[in-house]
């Protein structure tokens, strides 16, 4: 039988955010971020198992968000690893092996991508094994060691959900940790596969700092999905 799953990173400090709370757990709209962002891949789909990766200092905390909020959204919560590429390997270890169908994996300050962005990568990933949203780049790009401007037509900025066959993203994650490993797509091109890109959605950007907050407010209140 055919399961897909996502799973959602969200081992922020609020260092950049200059919070003591971290990023994921802030509210928008009177909602905390990894919720709405969990919200998401639900309207997608209730039948999407869900994986949440979070350091282990902050599952406890997590849990009496959930409570506070009455959020009661069912998660799977693993442990996070030390860097980005560690914290996937421990989300795919909540997987079986055997099984069969497409896994995203998303971070859980991303809160607005897209439904429509959400099912064409998962659509698109049964065929392609390997898809990721992607979006042109709108302002020029100066290459700083040659002090010269470069086609920014050549360049796509990089989002989430990226989504892939399970068994392929599983053997991928079995090669050795190297430090150019910067997102899940980079460690399936390692691994020998060809990545599909699909165009994202605007508002999925990836919240870091305050003003990212202040532009999520805005998002939210015209918040349709």
């Amino acid at each position: 039988m055919t399961q897909d799953y996502v799973i959602i990173t969200a081992g922020g400090k609020g260092t950049r955010m200059g919070s003591a709370v971290p990023k994921q757990f802030l509210p928008i709209g009177g909602i905390p971020v990894l919720m709405r962002t969990i919200n998401r891949f639900r309207a997608y789909s209730d039948k999407l198992s869900l994986i949440l990766v979070l350091p282990k200092s902050q599952i406890d905390y997590w849990k009496n968000l959930c409570k506070t909020y009455e959020f009661d959204v069912p998660c799977q919560i693993v442990c996070g690893g030390k860097t980005r590429f560690h914290s996937i390997y421990n989300g795919l270890q909540a997987i079986p092996d055997q099984a069969e169908g497409i896994v995203g994996i998303h971070d859980g300050v991303r809160p607005f991508p897209s439904v429509k962005v959400i099912t064409q990568c998962y659509e698109t990933a049964r065929s392609a094994k390997a898809v990721i949203p992607v979006m042109p780049v709108v302002e020029t790009l100066r290459y700083l060691p040659e002090h010269r401007n470069v086609p920014r037509s050549d360049y796509r900025l990089v989002q989430t959900p990226q989504c892939f066959n399970i068994s392929l993203l599983k053997k991928a994650y079995r090669q050795p940790y190297n430090q150019d490993f910067t997102d899940d797509a980079s460690v399936v091109e390692a691994y020998g596969e060809k990545i599909t890109l699909i165009d994202g959605n605007r508002e999925n950007i990836k919240l870091t700092t305050p003003f990212d907050m202040e532009i999520a407010e805005l998002f939210a209140k015209k918040d349709s999905l």
